[in-house]
């Protein structure tokens, strides 16, 4: 168990505001003053600066963040594995990104059901930013992430990599021919929302190309990657998607991958969790049994 006034910091450090942690944590504003004064003492520097009334962390606050962060965690962990112990049973939390929970995750959870029966699983599928809100809170062990995050900030192991690319119906002419990029800007695209994985390689891509989704006069945003499919093979747009998500439908000649002029990318897929974490050894474990699984 940590003390509480390291929980009193680590709110402080994601609110920023003396008033909104000591309504988040029931107390009030004077006793959160008097935990960043212990602390602070007890560190012996300052953690936090004031100035023209905007309140920032400093660097040695930001170091110490990270670390009770990952101590918060790793507490987090202990005390299911020690509520548990009677039972015989583990806990496994965990989440991915959309693309991969969708597509990969399904086979190696089937597998783990079959060789650790004993093991409860909870798995979520969020975007990047809030698995790694999850990480930080605590809520998962570790994450499967295919998008763009800042990799000093965490442990990271590659899991593979995947070809990106533009989808269209088999039936569209662009299926059979070679496309430019600015031609395609004529096509209806279909994307996911803000703050995807998918969606962020994608506009990258674009910007890359001189181009924004500003130059496609007709969009349509959806959350759901089967339903972007399904509209897609329908010939409502085009798409751009993992080719790894859409290798049953290509197979069954039912969407075409666009044959864009010059135009190869490739993306990581991450295993992710906090830095300096005493469960290291065992999320590296997790880290190559699902390798493992991923690969056969």
């Amino acid at each position: 168990m940590l003390d509480f006034r390291v929980e009193t910091f680590i709110e402080l450090c994601r609110t920023k505001n003396y008033t909104k942690t000591a309504e988040n944590l029931h107390m009030t504003q004077p006793a959160v003053s008097q935990h960043i004064k212990y602390l602070e003492e007890f560190y012996g520097c300052k953690l936090f600066n004031y100035n023209k009334k905007v309140l920032s962390i400093t660097e040695q606050g930001k170091a110490l963040y990270n670390y009770l962060l990952t101590m918060s965690s790793d507490a987090n962990k202990i005390k299911e594995e020690i509520k548990n112990i009677d039972m015989s049973k583990k806990n496994l939390y965990f989440g991915a990104t959309f693309t991969i929970g969708e597509f990969i995750i399904p086979k190696i959870i089937s597998e783990i059901s079959t060789r650790y029966p004993e093991i409860n699983i909870s798995f979520i599928i969020r975007d990047t930013s809030e698995l790694l809100e999850e990480l930080k809170k605590g809520n998962i062990d570790f994450a499967f992430i295919e998008g763009f995050f800042e990799k000093t900030e965490y442990e990271n192991y590659l899991f593979s990599k995947e070809r990106f690319v533009g989808i269209c119906a088999a039936n569209n002419p662009i299926a059979t021919e070679i496309t430019k990029f600015d031609d395609i800007v004529r096509e209806r695209i279909i994307l996911r929302e803000n703050g995807s994985g998918t969606r962020d390689i994608f506009e990258k891509i674009l910007y890359d190309n001189n181009l924004s989704l500003n130059d496609f006069d007709k969009k349509y945003e959806i959350e759901n990657i089967n339903i972007i499919k399904e509209l897609v093979k329908e010939n409502k747009g085009i798409s751009f998607i993992y080719e790894r998500a859409v290798e049953k439908e290509i197979l069954m000649r039912k969407l075409a991958i666009i044959n864009l002029e010059n135009f190869f990318e490739e993306r990581e897929f991450n295993f992710v969790f906090l830095k300096n974490s005493i469960h290291e050894e065992e999320y590296k474990k997790w880290y190559n049994f699902m390798k493992e699984i991923y690969k056969f």
